[in-house]
């Protein structure tokens, strides 16, 4: 036999062992360029559209020391980034090393370099990682242990080092850092699932899915701006669905009174966002073309209430209301800054922040106009005022106790009590129509008392209007403009809210 026919004979069995590698390639998949089998693990991966979730199956005997075998669905991307789902295997299977999650990987070689957050079937949560292609597997366990949870896993690459976030959904994240592993600034992400045993099939379903790019370094905010994700979240399952997507900036969502649509503002103009048809209309708000994320509709649905920068006050913000079809705004407050927050339930009066003498406090002043008064005189920012329901408290938060925290008052400024005390910085509280819930956004310490800026890891939170324990309902990658009017739907059931990431 001759060499060129070694050589080729030798080609074929290394073509063969290749493609039997990465068998399985099957076209996208959601969000998802491509899925394949890495090393021996046969499986397949579907998409449910309209729920946005993943159905993975994997067989394969392990992800470890220098070989892994596991059903990916996968994308290439570059740069930095952060990987979150909701995660939970179907069965109790059958290995306790059973494992699901994220991997970041130099390629789809089985012996690839990688690093890779790993929920096992046992409830260990690993941080497991291969420096180079070949190499024998390493590993940090979390100290945060998940045992039949429907897991919350992040993995985020932040300028060469990367972090794993977990949880139970509901509780809040517990993160892990790691350094000193360089995988090349495109690489493959995505899920996987690996049965942990050449003779079974494990499934996992995956539930919102996020791949996120981050603002970077140089953004100017107010200025520069990521892209938007309009979504909608299920109370009752914590599953949230991408419902409009825009590669520039709006913000702050608003549902109307009939439950069909949304009105967010993008760019200076109020849009209904319908839901059935996923289509945005402009609101003609006649000469009100400069608003800002303070707009709010009234209990029964008929009016706006917008704050608008008036050209007239060099800019300074507004308030202004206009018939909820559109219209010519009228003019309500008299001075400003004025940053509207609430209506009253019976129309009657509107709250809002004020900056007086260099001062933020909450005031209201009657829906006709008029004279303000004024409901907080503490020192410290006050903001996000809104009324419950019945009309017995005005909801406020204030940094007056050192962190942003939810204080409540009745309406006439008396009684004044703070209601969550704890180590995030929690902004504008929204109560459900049964007053029974608030739902408010959650800085981390890494952000000022006083501030609530745009392209932070931020977190939804949900607690009983009576006080206890609150709980997360939502993971995401925002903050100004998320959730700064209320956006509960009227059957209480949904929840809309803005979150960010860079769009192709």
């Amino acid at each position: 036999m001759t060499k060129r026919i070694l050589l080729g004979v030798l080609t074929l069995v290394l073509s063969s062992a290749v493609f039997r590698d990465v068998l399985g390639a099957q076209g996208p998949v959601g969000i998802f360029a491509n899925q394949a089998q890495v090393g021996r693990a046969r499986g397949s991966a579907t998409y449910d559209s309209q729920q946005q979730t993943y159905l993975i199956t994997g067989a394969g005997q392990n992800m470890w020391e220098s070989r892994d075998d596991f059903r990916f669905v996968w994308k290439r991307i570059s740069g930095n980034f952060t990987l979150s789902t909701r995660a939970h295997f179907i069965g109790a299977g059958a290995e306790e090393h059973r494992k699901i999650g994220w991997t970041i990987r130099s390629s789809l070689d089985p012996g690839s370099a990688h690093v890779t957050a790993a929920l096992h079937g046992n409830g260990l949560m690993s941080l497991q990682f291969r420096r180079q292609t070949g190499g024998i597997t390493e590993e940090e366990k979390s100290a945060d242990s998940l045992p039949d949870a429907d897991a919350v896993i992040q993995l985020e690459r932040r300028d060469g080092e990367y972090f794993m976030s977990v949880a139970q959904f509901g509780n809040t994240l517990v993160t892990q850092r790691l350094a000193g592993v360089t995988l090349p600034d495109t690489v493959y992400v995505g899920l996987f699932v690996c049965a942990h045993n050449d003779t079974v099939t494990e499934r996992a379903r995956f539930s919102d899915v996020r791949i996120t790019t981050p603002a970077p370094k140089e953004l100017v905010a107010y200025r520069d701006y990521l892209g938007s994700n309009l979504e909608v979240l299920d109370v009752a399952t914590g599953n949230a669905t991408i419902v409009n997507q825009y590669r520039g900036s709006f913000q702050a969502p608003n549902w109307t009174h009939d439950g069909k649509a949304l009105i967010y503002v993008q760019e200076g103009r109020l849009y209904r966002f319908d839901l059935a048809s996923r289509a945005p209309t402009v609101i003609n708000t006649g000469f009100a073309t400069r608003n800002n994320n303070d707009h709010v509709l009234s209990f029964d649905g008929r009016m706006l209430a917008i704050s608008n920068h008036a050209v007239e006050d060099s800019g300074a913000s507004i308030v202004y209301t206009v018939p909820a079809t559109g219209g010519t705004p009228k003019r309500i407050t008299a001075k400003g800054p004025s940053y509207l927050h609430g209506w009253s339930p019976d129309g009657r009066w509107l709250v809002y922040v004020g900056e007086r003498n260099d001062s933020f406090d909450i005031y209201k002043i009657s829906a006709a106009g008029g004279d303000e008064i004024r409901l907080t005189t503490a020192p410290g920012l006050d903001d996000g005022p809104e009324y419950t329901p019945d009309g017995a408290y005005i909801y406020f938060n204030s940094s007056r106790s050192g962190r942003m925290q939810i204080w409540r008052m009745r309406p006439d400024g008396s009684a004044q009590e703070q209601v969550t005390n704890d180590g995030f910085n929690n902004w504008f509280p929204h109560i459900s129509p049964d007053g029974r819930w608030i739902v408010y956004l959650a800085f981390g310490t890494d952000v000022a008392p006083d501030d609530h800026p745009f392209y932070k890891h931020v977190l939804l939170r949900l607690m009983p209007i009576g006080g206890g324990p609150a709980r997360v309902i939502a993971y995401l990658y925002g903050g100004q403009g998320t959730i700064n009017v209320p956006s509960w739907s009227p059957d209480g059931k949904r929840l809309a809210f803005v979150s960010n990431s860079a769009i192709p």
